[in-house]
């Protein structure tokens, strides 16, 4: 499992040195330009992908594909939980 005190297995020694060497090679007045540009590209590529999964299940839908096979993988998990339930009662009951 990942621990929350890791990001990407750099410890927070190892993130301090990156931002002093950033600081020291773009300026300070800098850093806050980087990172607004940063925001907007993630925000493209964001926004690109939205558009290519709403384009996917636009065409899905037009050639009638079912684009529901999540809310039916659910139903039947749900149904095996029941009767997992419903056989571990009776067990249960006759100990």
């Amino acid at each position: 499992m990942i621990q929350l005190t890791t990001l990407l297995f750099i410890s927070g020694g190892e993130i301090g040195v990156i931002i002093l060497i950033i600081v020291m090679v773009f300026g300070a007045d800098k850093i806050p330009e980087i990172a607004r540009g940063l925001g907007k590209g993630i925000k493209q590529v964001k926004n690109a992908t939205n558009d290519i999964k709403y384009e996917i299940t636009k065409s899905a839908e037009k050639n009638g594909i079912d684009t529901d096979l999540g809310l039916d993988i659910k139903n039947e998990i749900n149904k095996v939980k029941d009767d997992i339930e419903e056989f571990s009662g009776s067990v249960r009951r006759k100990m």
